[in-house]
């Protein structure tokens, strides 16, 4: 790694980047588990507040318009416990064979936001109690995947399961300490499995010690600076997130790019040439470098495109159906995605760079 790369990528002098919300309360069965305990005395360690209520149902986040109720359940985190219906779990494909949940809800302000369009009412984050439950329920669903379990592509990763699709571990880690304990569980689960998570934040200090065995895949969710700049408020820069990368990979995790959204950006080529050579520049080194890219491109439903415009009225995030085409689920519902020859000129575009400039990069899907 040259001189410049070391010092563009060296880690922060400041402290990495932690969410402090400003209400923080607690429903009466999630005292019925011990880890709501652990979670009430993390939050309390950091001069923060639980607020006990009265029964499991949150109150106090409605505002008086829809501006100001996403201000208060952005700044809101509820301790409960998981919806019983979480415990049968979903493939999450092409991510991965199942998805498990340790918490719904992100602090981070993402104008492209995922979540938008996926879970309904205001946008609390709520973190998960049964901890223990949902790490135990996992044992259940060994070997009977059909994304990594059975596919020749993907088999060397085992039964695989994904973690993050709610929200984002590291923005909550220090405050719940949830995903360190599944890191443990997963390092200590003698079978072919893998944890899988992914992030925009760069807080792994808690991370490099813990006895992974290799059975946890830590992606970072990345892109070029035009979407990181604009697009995705409250995270970490993007140089953090690269600096997180190749701490963890030091630490012999198996690491991952999630590069997503993938937007066709006036100059897209060469802001996403520059992102790949930022990488390269942070693995550079790395022994035993197990490093993945998955890809995702920018797409929204007509739901998710009003939410969003309620939340982020000024956004410039380009949501033009008549630029778009309409891509549609098994059950009717409706994405609009780039079209067929725009689709295919990134595809070849990304596949080609990675080739090149990040040749040990194994790219596990596009979509």
């Amino acid at each position: 790694m040259d001189e410049a790369a070391g010092e563009e990528l060296a880690p922060p002098a400041r402290p990495a980047r932690r969410w402090m919300p400003r209400r923080v309360v607690i429903t009466p069965s999630a005292l019925d588990h011990p880890h709501g305990f652990r979670i009430v005395d993390r939050v309390t360690a950091l001069g923060l507040e639980v607020e006990q209520l009265r029964s499991n149902r949150l109150t106090g986040v409605r505002g008086e318009n829809e501006r100001q109720t996403y201000a208060r359940a952005k700044s809101t985190m509820a301790i409960v416990v998981s919806p019983p219906s979480r415990r049968s779990l979903q493939p999450i494909a092409p991510s991965a064979d199942w998805r498990f949940d340790l918490a719904e809800g992100c602090p981070a302000h993402c104008q492209y936001c995922y979540l938008a369009g996926s879970l309904s009412g205001p946008p609390v984050t709520r973190v998960y109690a049964d901890l223990d439950e949902i790490l135990a329920n996992l044992t259940a669903y060994l070997g009977r995947g059909t994304i990594t379990s059975t596919r020749a592509q993907r088999v060397d990763e085992g039964t695989t399961f994904e973690a993050s699709c709610y929200t984002d571990p590291l923005a909550l880690e220090h405050l719940t300490g949830s995903w360190q304990r599944a890191v443990e569980h997963f390092g200590a689960w003698d079978a072919h499995v893998q944890l899988r998570w992914t992030t925009k934040y760069d807080d792994v200090a808690g991370f490099l010690g813990l006895a992974h065995a290799g059975r946890t895949r830590v992606r970072l969710s990345v892109n070029c600076r035009p979407v990181t700049t604009r697009f995705e408020g409250g995270t970490s820069r993007l140089e953090d997130r690269l600096t997180a990368l190749r701490r963890l990979a030091t630490a012999g995790y198996p690491v991952g790019l999630t590069i997503a959204p993938i937007m066709s950006l006036p100059d897209w080529q060469a802001h996403y040439g520059q992102l790949l050579w930022m990488v390269a520049r942070a693995v550079e080194g790395v022994p035993a470098l197990d490093l993945t890219a998955e890809l995702i491109t920018h797409r929204f439903t007509p739901g998710s495109k009003q939410v969003l415009l309620d939340w982020y009225p000024r956004t410039q995030l380009e949501m033009d159906e008549s630029l778009r085409a309409d891509k549609r689920g098994k059950f009717g519902a409706v994405k609009h995605v780039y079209p067929r020859a725009v689709m295919t000129e990134l595809r070849e575009w990304f596949h080609r760079e990675l080739r090149e400039v990040l040749p040990a990069c194994r790219v596990l899907y596009w979509t």
